[in-house]
């Protein structure tokens, strides 16, 4: 396998186009076409990782933060991202990063809290938006459902669990053709009619490329009139954090020593305790204080996140617990995930666990 394959792997996973704007996902450092010997997966790309691949033959790091997160503009090796880059291009390994991509799914980061915390029926807790797009075009009758069963073929037409969803509408269409024109219908220089249908299909955004290629290639007009609108409607399966129940109530001080002990947390900051047994439980790996007010508006009656301040605290306005149970911990399990995931898509293909401790934080 190539490096670009086990990328398309991943995207099937966690597609690129789903993370977020600010962010730096996909392949950093390498080629793409380059042959895979290993693949290390990490959740973050140090010196020590790049020595670790080396030692097992690993050519390339899975990573889920970004060693390249701001723009580089020189490579001298003055700190640990320069020399991290520097090593692995000496080395011939190649850098893959997955971060907010991975976030924004529901099979990733977030659902792995939950199940670690045997939180169920877990849903997105802040759904992406301008994930869902419409195209209306229009076509004569004859070629309409030729035409709408190709873009279903490219991807278009889902909602949910329901597939080939279309909206069509029949009307008149007209066009004078030009000199230079080849109409399908009608003469050059003559106004034509044409009983033509709307038609109305969405379309996850990350499919915009194929969908318009297999309208281009299936309507029968030399220029195809078409819109593309992007819709206020939000995909449940896609977005940040996710909020769930456990299996009974408990009380509150029982549920963070349970955290704390199935997280691996050296020690848990957290709001005033409500004094009651909960159940609705959020989380939102990483850097998850601007979802505090999703999360209270959820109805959740603890929220787990990490990088919280000292005023954010506040937040929690006596109606849910916030707790803060550091960056590292919320995001560990990460790694194990994506093991899991290459070896059962490619189970004959060295991938291996990084035993490398990128904790930058230590506890007295």
């Amino acid at each position: 396998m190539n490096v670009k394959e086990v990328a398309d792997i991943l995207e099937k996973l966690a597609p690129l186009g789903h993370a977020e704007d600010f962010d730096n996902v996909g392949l950093l450092v390498g080629r793409a076409d380059a042959e895979v010997t290993g693949i290390l997966v990490t959740l973050d790309t140090l010196e020590i990782v790049i020595d670790e691949a080396i030692a097992h033959h690993c050519n390339l790091i899975v990573s889920f933060h970004p060693i390249i997160f701001t723009g580089l503009k020189k490579l001298t090796g003055d700190n640990y991202v320069e020399r991290v880059v520097i090593k692995a291009i000496k080395n011939n390994i190649a850098i893959y990063s997955m971060h907010t991509a991975l976030d924004n799914t529901a099979l990733g980061v977030n659902a792995k809290i939950c199940d670690v915390l045997g939180i169920k029926n877990a849903k997105i807790l802040i759904p992406k938006k301008g994930t869902i797009k419409k195209l209306t075009t229009y076509v004569p009758i004859a070629n309409a459902e030729s035409l709408k069963e190709a873009l279903f073929e490219a991807g278009a037409g889902h909602i949910g669990n329901y597939s080939h969803c279309s909206f069509d509408t029949d009307g008149l269409g007209s066009y004078r053709a030009g000199q230079n024109a080849n109409p399908v219908k009608g003469e050059i220089g003559t106004t034509h009619y044409e009983k033509e249908k709307q038609l109305n299909v969405i379309f996850s955004s990350i499919d915009q490329k194929n969908i318009l290629k297999s309208l281009f290639e299936n309507h029968p007009y030399e220029e195809v009139a078409y819109e593309v609108f992007t819709l206020e409607n939000t995909d449940q399966n896609i977005g940040m954090g996710m909020i769930g129940q456990l299996a009974e109530p408990i009380d509150e001080f029982s549920f963070l020593k349970l955290v704390k002990k199935k997280m691996g947390a050296k020690g848990i900051r957290h709001s005033r305790p409500l004094g009651k047994k909960i159940r609705n439980i959020a989380v939102l790996g990483g850097s998850g204080a601007f979802a505090i007010g999703a999360a209270k508006a959820a109805g959740a009656e603890f929220f787990i996140t990490s990088d919280v301040k000292y005023h954010q605290f506040y937040q929690a306005e006596n109606v849910m617990v916030i707790a803060d149970i550091g960056h590292y911990e919320t995001e560990q399990f990460t790694k194990n995930l994506l093991v899991d995931y290459l070896k059962e898509k490619i189970p004959n293909f060295a991938v291996r666990l990084s035993e490398s401790q990128t904790n930058p934080i230590n506890y007295l």
